[in-house]
């Protein structure tokens, strides 16, 4: 048999000269609904950046080449490759040449001068400024631009959940964290604002809350390098469709050495309510049972920080963006717009394979945790040396709290009956331990962090917790709930 690779199949038995094309096989059935085919591109194509089918084995290094240029650069994002079975038998000599420009793919725009000009003189003459940073600052690799814009200006800066980590939970600037489920002081004083500088964040709706209600009394310069998501909620008054670093780099010569100690001071009187209210019976409860928020802290505590958290979704998240002090950039691994349950486990996977050195600590709902148990079969398959916090509650922890809230507490399949964890864990070969006792948990916590190789810890926290504050759907960020019974 002669093997043709154009991809066209010969004949068996015939010579070179006796050649006879007939139409592919493999290649003839896409699009006709063949055994378990999957019109991949139209599927994907709502959540890549690009996409591409490759039939021929010759179209593979050019393709590659342009997903790799497409995938990085501008706003990055994921492209998917789909290649036919038939390329995938043919042979090729392979030849890679890196791809750095499209004529129909401009990531790279002029840097906008005269709006950053004006920017700069937004800023010097504002009284209340607020950065918010969202993750455009870590892809960016803008986190030194941040800090030292930050500190030059004197203006305080809150983050999106996935911005958390490009600014020190430390610095004097440091304003919290914004959202639903955010600190009290950024989200009322983002209405108290007479400025608002946006860089890299898409202003979604757990960040705006009711955009009617929305920053009424400021003026708003975005930095974002996606113009799509520049105008898309909220309507701003000075739009740099450039690159956060940039853009920081040419704006800091601009700016005047300032300090706003009366505004910060506003941040600080909030931030003592929201200690005493929530954040103390959260963290340090002294009795009663385990709380979510004091597992955290004490993770935190004893790390100093230095490792990669990993959350899955739900009240498990929101007490990690909450209570977790991070100290470097890209410590925090979590699901953003998605809120995908089942993240946090596979997510921790990945997270320690591309950071061996680093310790890698997640936590994860007993809920979410069941959804990609079967990942156990990694870490035991490939000996990954991850640390599994399940915090345990016997519940859909959010779900219940709306049911709880909303819904005069008339729970519907939100309540567990969960296996034991520590047995499944022995089954693939996993050190594992149950903590119900607070007197137990910081030497149990501390076991877990010195261990070789992986460890689960099954902390049984308290059940029926709600995550304050919470911004209720449909309410202004300055409306914030800060108690609830």
């Amino acid at each position: 048999m002669v093997l043709d690779l154009s991809g066209d199949r010969i004949v068996p038995g015939l010579e070179f000269g006796d050649l006879v094309r007939q139409p592919d096989p493999f290649r003839l059935v896409i699009g006709t609904d063949a055994f378990q085919e999957t019109d991949i591109i139209g599927v994907s194509m709502p959540v890549t950046k690009w996409n591409a089918q490759i039939k021929k084995a010759h179209d593979i290094p050019e393709t590659l080449a342009k997903a790799f240029f497409i995938a990085c650069s501008g706003r990055p994002g994921p492209v998917l490759i789909d290649i036919t079975k038939d390329a995938q038998l043919e042979k090729l000599d392979f030849s890679y040449k890196k791809c750095n420009y499209l004529r129909s793919y401009n990531p790279t725009l002029p840097l906008r001068t005269r709006a950053i000009g004006s920017a700069a003189i937004m800023i010097n003459h504002a009284e209340k400024p607020l950065i918010l940073a969202g993750h455009g600052v870590l892809i960016s690799r803008a986190e030194n631009e941040l800090l030292q814009f930050a500190e030059k200006t004197g203006i305080p800066v809150a983050m999106t959940l996935l911005g958390l980590s490009a600014f020190p939970s430390a610095h004097r600037l440091y304003a919290g964290y914004l959202g639903m489920h955010g600190n009290y002081a950024p989200n009322l004083l983002t209405n108290e604002a007479d400025l608002i500088i946006a860089i890299g964040m898409r202003f979604d709706d757990r960040v705006t809350g009711n955009l009617k209600k929305y920053a009424k009394n400021a003026r708003i310069i975005h930095i974002e390098i996606d113009e799509a998501e520049i105008n898309k909620n909220v309507t701003v008054d000075l739009e740099i469709n450039n690159d956060a670093r940039e853009v920081l780099q040419h704006l800091i010569p601009l700016v005047h050495q300032k300090n706003h100690e009366n505004w910060i001071r506003e941040f600080r009187i909030l931030d003592k309510t929201e200690n005493e209210k929530v954040i103390k019976p959260e963290t340090m409860p002294g009795n009663g049972n385990i709380k979510m928020g004091e597992v955290v802290r004490l993770v935190s505590e004893l790390t100093g920080g230095d490792t990669i958290a990993v959350t899955d979704v739900g009240q498990n998240q929101m007490s990690v963006a909450r209570y977790f002090r991070f100290s470097s950039p890209n410590s925090l691994v979590t699901s953003g717009g998605m809120g995908t349950m089942g993240f946090g486990l596979p997510a921790s996977i990945g997270a320690k394979i591309g950071n061996p050195g680093k310790q890698v600590v997640a936590f994860i709902g007993d809920g979410g945790f069941q959804m990609t148990i079967q990942e156990l079969g990694t870490i035991l398959q490939y000996k990954v040396a991850v640390k599994l916090i399940i915090l345990n509650n016997g519940f859909l922890g959010m779900v219940r709290q709306w049911q709880d809230m909303f819904f005069d507490k008339r729970y519907a399949s939100t309540e567990l009956m969960n296996p034991d964890f520590v047995t499944i864990a022995s089954g693939y070969g996993i050190p594992a331990k149950t903590v119900s006792a607070r007197e137990e948990l910081k030497d149990s916590l501390r076991e877990m962090l010195d261990s070789k190789g992986p460890y689960i810890l099954d902390v049984r926290i308290d059940k029926e917790a709600n995550v304050l504050p919470m911004i209720e759907p449909g309410a202004s960020v300055s409306e914030v709930t800060l108690t609830y019974k």
